[in-house]
């Protein structure tokens, strides 16, 4: 008797990998103005914000919430516009209070707020993030010549970045020889240059380097960033819109001037 033949085709795919989530860092916990702050956000930038996943870090507290509390922030910030989905690591109080809340932990932002011997200090929004599914279809970014000082050498990405896409340059600065679209994303734990328009997001100094910088020759960002400080299009000048700027950090306050 012929033996029934066994289907080993997958249904679902499975890739473990790395995306940009943004991450809250809850310095007072007064549910109502957390949420309230974060509802301007999204009623800021929709296209960004609304529905957009956020870790929340309790770390920078002196006390880990109890687990009502918690869960009051949480729906808050549901019903703000973004989704909860994880907690930042921190201690074995904050383990259990994730295991109550039924989220999990990610590991990887404690790493962006504390440095040896230093004490923590804030990244709200550093995101570690590689090219995701989303960008697996873009065309390959080419590193550049070795650096003659023996570091890290840049990444050059020749072919537009357009809309879903995301290029990520590890522990290095990414060159953008064209445009980056909207809707699309380029990050850098170094510098950001852009020699084409800036229609999408950009972002330096992902892992909290306060010296990045971002450059570009077309300025219509939906979003820059310099070690997790951030502004929109909205909060922009518009006399800097369609221009070659630069954008850096200074005193905590991100700055963006026209180049000359």
């Amino acid at each position: 008797m012929a033996s029934a033949q066994i289907d080993y085709a997958q249904a679902g795919e499975l890739k473990i990998g790395q995306v940009g989530i943004a991450n809250l860092r809850v310095r007072t916990l007064d549910v109502a103005q957390l949420a309230q702050e974060m509802r301007e956000r999204v009623q800021r930038a929709p296209k960004l914000f609304e529905r957009a996943a956020v870790i929340v870090d309790f770390g920078g507290l002196a006390q880990t919430p109890d687990v009502a509390t918690a869960r009051a922030l949480l729906d808050a910030l549901r019903d703000a516009g973004v989704i909860p989905v994880a907690l930042a690591y921190g201690s074995s109080d904050n383990e259990k209070l994730a295991v109550e809340l039924g989220l999990p932990l990610l590991s990887k932002f404690r790493a962006q707020y504390e440095t040896a011997g230093a004490a923590p200090t804030e990244q709200p929004t550093a995101p570690a993030a590689r090219r995701d599914s989303a960008a697996a279809d873009a065309p390959a970014a080419k590193p550049a010549a070795p650096s003659p000082h023996g570091g890290q050498p840049g990444m050059i990405q020749t072919a537009p970045v357009r809309s879903g896409q995301q290029i990520y340059a590890d522990n290095r600065d990414l060159t953008v020889l064209t445009s980056v679209g909207a809707g699309a994303e380029v990050l850098a734990d170094g510098s950001v240059h852009i020699y084409g328009a800036l229609r999408g997001r950009a972002l330096a100094g992902a892992q909290g380097n306060e010296k990045a910088r971002i450059f570009c020759r077309e300025f219509h960002a939906e979003l820059v960033a310099v070690a997790g400080h951030y502004k929109v299009l909205e909060e922009i000048p518009k006399e800097l819109r369609g221009k070659a700027v630069q954008i850096w950090l200074e005193n905590e306050q991100l700055n963006i001037a026209a180049l000359d």
